[in-house]
């Protein structure tokens, strides 16, 4: 065989490998394909209001409080930051071709229409439609497809897994204030093991809450789109970028909780030396 007629192979297989090579999308492009930056810029006003209603129902503190604490909460998260560590550990975690088989999906219109809804719900002035359209929806969707995806929705997306997780932080957000606010020492890691106990009883109590925001967030989209995201979700590119996504989150998010306490005390401080 002549040379020729294998240089010539050679160079086609060598500059198809370089145009895949150029063309994988990088972490920070994948993400941003995602509408995962966009819930993330929401997540300081999302644990802001969250910690907020938290006191509010409660009754612990004066209302003018709750809003202090949520003011100090919402400036401990930084999107940006969030978003660095994602990328940081979609680079480490997902391969190329995962990488682009999630750049993949979501360029699709499917995709692109579950993002929009997603996006849509996770902001906090959708809480009250969600909270008082949950008992029409959950009738409406008795025995539905819906329904019956749901199993497999939460599965897939560890959507209660990843809400207990929040709950818990929060509930440490909310412990670290109080515990500021009443001059009290809090041990974040005995308070969190504290909570951890609790796990069950907390996914039996978020789950509910879960399947609203399900029902609420897909209300639109119909059951042979849920089907394809699915697909996603539990293909291997998806569960390892879901997987990553998740634990980035409740990482980026339960550091700084343990701060709380110390930044509203400052601010509590600053407010009375203004005040003489």
């Amino acid at each position: 065989m002549r040379l020729n007629s294998l240089v010539k192979p050679l160079l086609i297989t060598g500059l198809f490998a370089s145009g895949m090579a150029q063309a994988a999308p990088d972490a920070g492009k994948v993400l941003e394909a995602s509408p995962v930056d966009d819930i993330v810029v929401q997540y300081p006003a999302m644990m802001s209001q969250g910690i907020r209603d938290g006191l509010k129902q409660s009754g612990q503190v004066p209302p003018m409080v709750a809003d202090t604490i949520g003011y100090v909460v919402s400036n401990s998260f930084r999107a940006e930051e969030i978003e660095n560590k994602i990328v940081a550990n979609l680079d480490e975690s997902l391969t190329d071709q995962q990488l682009a088989e999630v750049h993949e999906w979501y360029q699709t219109p499917v995709a692109e229409k579950i993002a929009r809804a997603e996006i849509a719900a996770s902001a906090p002035a959708a809480w009250p439609e969600m909270r008082s359209r949950a008992p029409e929806l959950n009738k409406a969707n008795k025995g539905k497809d819906r329904e019956t995806l749901f199993a497999r929705f939460d599965r897939a997306s560890r959507a209660t897994e990843s809400a207990v997780d929040t709950a818990i932080a929060v509930q440490l957000g909310l412990s670290s204030a109080m515990a500021a606010l009443s001059n009290d020492s809090v041990h974040h890691d005995k308070m969190r093991q504290r909570l951890e106990t609790q796990r069950p009883a907390l996914q039996s109590m978020v789950s509910q809450q879960v399947y609203d925001s399900y029902l609420f967030t897909y209300r639109d989209i119909s059951a042979q789109e849920m089907n394809l995201y699915l697909g996603f979700l539990e293909s291997d590119a998806g569960r390892e970028f879901t997987r990553v996504v998740t634990e980035s989150i409740q990482q980026a998010v339960t550091d700084p909780i343990e701060n709380i306490g110390g930044q509203l005390a400052r601010f509590m401080s600053m407010g009375v030396s203004d005040t003489r």
